[in-house]
């Protein structure tokens, strides 16, 4: 299938005529649901709570991008913006500051790697893995017998371990993984190692782990034995169809940056930008690093809680367990009076309800260190935008912080007006029931230009 193809495939399921009604006015299920045509690219890796690819294309379209403009995603994550912009012949940015979603986004749009190599060195590589499981009384395609003497099975360093969710992986899955995974830094220069090692990453969330995704990451019912190596030449099967669809097609460059987006200046030259279209963290009390936690611990990308704290403390803090003493961004929202009334609010809710825990505490400063965040954000973002360019932020309504409703869309839409931006307006993209506060909550996209 070619580049035209590909387009032609794509832009009839958009179902968009009027953006500024919303860009897909469906349930919130729906709406944000991976559509089997988008698979491509895409399903290498992907958050489960992704802004879906149709809406990134639905603003490319409003916005009248082409092959002239290139694309800003500050908050990439695992890369929707930088694929679907390069799918549809844009030249793209991405920053990130989780270094497992940073290394996921780099590798999705990374097409030069050649599929039958991949498809062969990986069928050795899961050989190989598959004869040392063998040594060891271990046939990965069928269940560990319960009453076999168990082999003497391989672990994570204890402070690894201490970084992981309990239990979300059962210790053969682990054992088996970390043989694979041996086998497979056998070849870390190879041009197919770090497709390889994203295809592990995505199997060990998709069926090696225990890990059951709904508003919040968990744990479901622990999986005592699972194929690990067929599960994973699953994956590399996806990727080699993918790239054999666009074999001798060009596409614009993609630049991934494992970066901070209060400080964008330091990687992109100014002027850069004709469009952004992203959607930064909520506030809303999720950790986002929990997200990733099990693929980036046991894939080494992650050692240490001292190297946890690192990257949090790049990032916009939007959940209490990201808050540290000397953080001073809610300076730059120090005379939003709205901000600083919904700040007020939550912590008298906390007291007349006599919540007294260190996090609980926080609700409070975290507010207004998250706005204060996305203010430095957009101040930073100026530099390096082109007169004229359009911007649009996906963001939801959150009343996580004690029932106190948080507008997240209109109060950073009133900060970016502050700040010189154009509202030009704020499309509704879905609804969220919160079972929590049994409330339907808003799911919008701030749209903005910036004059110059």
């Amino acid at each position: 299938m070619i580049k035209s193809e590909l387009s032609q495939l794509y832009l009839p399921t958009l179902g968009i005529d009027k953006p500024q009604e919303g860009p897909n006015r469906e349930d919130g299920v729906q709406a944000n649901k991976l559509a089997s045509q988008d698979r491509a690219f895409h399903d290498w890796y992907r958050f489960v709570l992704s802004f879906p690819p149709h809406l990134v294309r639905s603003y490319i379209q409003d916005f009248g991008l082409d092959h002239r403009h290139a694309i800003l995603d500050p908050f990439c994550g695992t890369g929707t913006t930088l694929v679907e912009s390069r799918l549809c012949g844009l030249r793209a940015f991405g920053l990130e500051v989780v270094p497992f979603p940073h290394f996921a986004s780099s590798v999705k749009v990374d097409w030069s790697v050649d599929p039958d190599l991949l498809a062969s060195a990986t069928r050795e590589v899961a050989r190989t893995a598959l004869e040392i499981l063998r040594s060891q009384g271990i046939d990965d395609n069928r269940p560990y017998s319960q009453g076999t003497e168990p082999v003497p099975l391989r672990t994570l360093a204890p402070e690894a371990t201490q970084l992981l969710i309990t239990h979300s992986i059962s210790p053969l899955p682990l054992h088996k993984t970390l043989v694979l995974l041996d086998c497979l830094r056998e070849h870390a220069d190879a041009p197919y190692y770090r497709h390889g090692l994203l295809a592990l990453g995505k199997a060990l969330v998709a069926s090696i782990g225990n890990l059951r995704f709904g508003p919040e990451v968990g744990v479901g019912r622990p999986k005592q034995d699972v194929p690990v190596v067929a599960a994973w030449l699953s994956e590399i099967h996806k990727m080699v169809n993918d790239l054999h669809l666009i074999a001798g097609q060009s596409y614009p460059r993609s630049d991934v940056y494992l970066a901070d987006a209060r400080q964008i200046t330091r990687v992109l030259e100014p002027g850069s930008v004709d469009a952004v279209i992203t959607s930064p963290p909520y506030p809303n009390e999720k950790d986002y690093s929990r997200t990733t936690r099990l693929e980036s611990v046991v894939l080494g990308f992650v050692n240490s809680k001292a190297e946890l704290r690192q990257f949090k403390k790049q990032a916009v803090r939007s959940n209490t367990r990201s808050v540290y003493t000397d953080d001073e961004d809610d300076e730059w929202v120090a005379n939003h009076t709205e901000i600083q009334s919904i700040a007020n609010e939550i912590e008298r809710r906390r007291v007349e309800l006599g919540k007294t825990s260190g996090f609980e505490k926080q609700y409070g400063r975290v507010t207004r260190l998250y706005f204060g965040g996305m203010a430095r954000h957009l101040a930073e973002l100026r530099a390096i935008l082109r007169a004229g360019a359009r911007l649009a932020y996906v963001v939801g309504d959150q009343a996580s912080y004690l029932g106190v409703m948080i507008r997240t869309g209109q109060l950073l839409a009133s900060i970016a007006q502050q700040l010189g931006y154009e509202l030009l307006r704020i499309d509704l993209f879905r609804t969220r029931f919160a079972t929590a506060t049994k409330e339907e909550l808003r799911e919008e996209v701030v749209v903005l230009r910036w004059p110059g």
